[in-house]
């Protein structure tokens, strides 16, 4: 086995993380050298037992924990009303850390409608974090296309299998960050990491590290760690 499971409880939900084999004790973070002359690093995922809003402080927390061990500058939280990217706002507040909360789409629910609610987009621009959004990557006009003719595009294939495999906060992560990405939100290069922030309905169950990467580029973007995710999926 590559490590022991650990069981914790965090407000009444259990957690699983992965803990050091030989010592016992949760790792955060530690390099050591490997037998091939290179460093590897053993560290804590968060694992929950479902999907959903109720593992949204604790992706929070993990998430803010580590962008201050990795001295990532930018979050991206995936956040319809705005009031998930206000939590991780807040959370990182006077860290430096700048937060990008990417809505829907305008239309997504109702024509020529943004679902952001003013009272969250005001306390984020206090906050110095931005609340925004543009045309889904792993949808958009093909979906039109798909809906009026039928058939499937290969934008849909990535994102059913990303949905499928890892679930939909994973897929979701990833997506904001392009988006982001493409909005000029975020730095993007080769030595560019980000941590980016899904949920599968509501609030936030995924948090992984990205090198990001623009949509005509996709195919470079990296995912470098997972910081929480659940092990059940959204079937």
């Amino acid at each position: 086995m590559e490590g022991l499971t650990e069981i914790l409880f965090y407000k009444g939900k259990s957690i699983r993380i992965i803990i050091d084999r030989k010592n016992r004790k949760r790792t955060h973070g530690r390099e050591k050298s490997s037998n091939t002359g290179g460093k590897s690093m053993e560290k804590s995922i968060l694992y929950f037992d479902n999907v959903g809003e109720q593992n949204t402080e604790a992706v929070i927390e993990a998430a803010a924990k580590r962008a201050a061990e990795l001295q990532i500058s930018h979050i991206v939280v995936a956040s319809t009303s705005g009031k998930t990217a206000l939590k991780m706002a807040e959370a990182v507040k006077g860290s430096g850390i700048k937060v990008i909360g990417i809505s829907h789409q305008y239309g997504q629910k109702e024509k020529g409608k943004w679902e952001v609610e003013e009272e969250y987009k005001k306390k984020l621009e206090a906050l110095g974090a931005v609340i925004a959004t543009q045309s889904h990557m792993f949808s958009g006009i093909e979906r039109s296309i798909t809906k009026k003719f039928g058939g499937y595009s290969r934008a849909e294939v990535i994102s059913d299998t990303l949905r499928s495999l890892f679930g939909k906060g994973f897929k979701v992560a990833i997506e904001v960050a392009i988006m982001a990405a493409d909005s000029g939100y975020i730095p993007v290069s080769d030595n560019t990491e980000i941590i980016a922030i899904g949920g599968t309905r509501q609030g936030a169950d995924v948090a992984l590290v990205l090198r990001p990467a623009h949509s005509i580029d996709f195919f470079s973007l990296q995912v470098r760690e997972i910081i929480a995710m659940p092990r059940a999926k959204e079937d």
